[in-house]
């Protein structure tokens, strides 16, 4: 978490307690199952996966589709691009908000109460990583309430004149409003925030909500061991950036015993000793009931909430992450949006995609073993099929001897 870090998890935990004891197998099969990878993962469409989730972080880099989008695909399928916009952002009554939960998030509705302890730590912080204009704030705010929802171009415009990243007055405090929760963003158009005022956008019943510190951790504990099944310490506090809180005197434990978690113990073959965490009931009864479903193969966002954390995707399957988006080209070694391939609740390989007219351009492919050559023949060719592509041309195939089995393998999936 590092010595900056304000808050620190404590893990001390209740020895009245009585803890389960967990395989590694089964914390992986837990944590898809909880992602909505396997047994029951289309329930309730788009909506019903961010619920599940709990958070789904938003990026503007396109190549395939913008991340909020694939995570929705890597769980549903090919469902139509316009339903998961409407889905994120609903024209006429609010679903959702956006926030910094693991990073810039849209999260559902019903969590805005519980973020309150992030926007006061930012208040007392006074202000972001540029300084803010509490009369242009005030300004942005008396627009908001004449005018009603407004984009940073429609409030006067997001840039200052310099360089990509030079944000005008009103952006700075159009942000600014976010993070402390003076203002809202319920929707978006072109891609762009529409800021409203809280009292206008957020239902009523939730703006009554006045939850200290102890009670939105444990909240967002609940919230963070449902979306993964079952979590440790560090777990919990990376997925929802929990590091970030300020000091409270409040353990891990008495969050999850709140949260009504299970306390388990998880076996890794990474340490000679058990992990210790906590699991959702709910996921816990499916694994008792047989935790019977279908795996989801498909090619995953790098930016996909089940592989978020390095470290717990390291420890579950054995697969080491890494976004090469930003690192010179000459320095990448598996290209520029890497795309891991999950199948038989595996990462089993990963793709780097463009896009070439009607053409799936997989310029670096890598595959683990010749088994995993038929999943990612299938997860190319759903993938192109979802954005219009009819065609699927690999470049590179890693390691070399099976590019030849791809292809034979695209061609009886029809797209090569």
């Amino acid at each position: 978490m590092g010595e900056n870090a304000a808050y620190v998890l404590d893990e001390q935990q209740s020895p009245a307690t009585e803890t389960r004891q967990l395989t590694a197998d089964e914390a992986r099969r837990l944590t898809l199952y909880a992602q909505g990878f396997l047994g029951g993962g289309r329930r309730g469409g788009v909506a019903g996966m961010l619920h599940r989730v709990g958070a789904v972080q938003l990026d503007t880099i396109s190549v395939l589709a913008r991340s909020h989008e694939l995570v929705a695909y890597a769980r549903l399928g090919p469902v139509g691009r316009d339903a998961v916009e409407s889905a994120y952002w609903p024209a006429k009554k609010p679903a959702t908000f956006e926030y910094w939960a693991h990073a810039a998030c849209v999260l559902p509705l019903e969590l805005w109460p519980y973020y309150a302890w992030r926007r006061r730590a930012i208040a007392a912080r006074g202000q972001r990583w540029h300084k803010v204009s509490e009369d242009v704030c005030e300004e942005v705010l008396a627009r908001l309430r004449s005018e009603g929802p407004l984009t940073a171009t429609q409030l006067g415009g997001a840039k200052g004149g310099g360089p990509w990243w030079d944000w005008s007055e009103v952006k700075i405090a159009a942000e600014w409003l976010l993070d402390t929760g003076r203002a809202v963003c319920v929707r978006r158009t072109g891609w762009r925030r529409v800021y409203d005022l809280p009292e206008r956008a957020i239902p009523e019943p939730l703006l009554e909500l006045a939850p200290d510190d102890a009670e939105c951790v444990a909240y967002l504990t609940g919230v963070t061991t449902r979306a993964l099944g079952v979590a440790t310490a560090a777990d919990l506090a990376e997925y929802q950036r929990l590091s970030q809180q300020t000091r409270i005197a409040h353990s891990v434990d008495d969050a999850a015993a709140a949260a009504g978690l299970t306390p388990v113990t998880i076996s890794a073959a990474s340490s000679a000793r058990p992990l210790r965490g906590w699991a959702d009931p709910a996921a816990l009864a499916w694994l008792d009931a047989g935790g019977r479903g279908r795996h989801r193969t498909t090619l995953l966002s790098p930016f996909d909430s089940l592989i978020w954390d390095r470290k717990r995707t390291l420890r579950m399957f054995g697969y080491r992450h890494a976004l090469e988006a930003y690192v010179p080209k000459e320095k990448r070694v598996h290209g520029y949006y890497t795309m891991p391939l999950l199948a038989g609740g595996q990462i089993v390989g990963r793709v780097d995609p463009a896009r070439d007219g009607k053409t799936l351009l997989a310029k670096q492919v890598t595959v683990d073993k010749p088994a995993a050559v038929a999943p990612m023949a299938r997860a190319l060719a759903e993938a192109a099929q979802w954005v219009g592509c009819d065609t699927v041309h690999p470049e590179r195939v890693s390691p070399s001897h099976l590019a030849q089995p791809l292809l034979a393998a695209l061609r009886t999936e029809g797209v090569s």
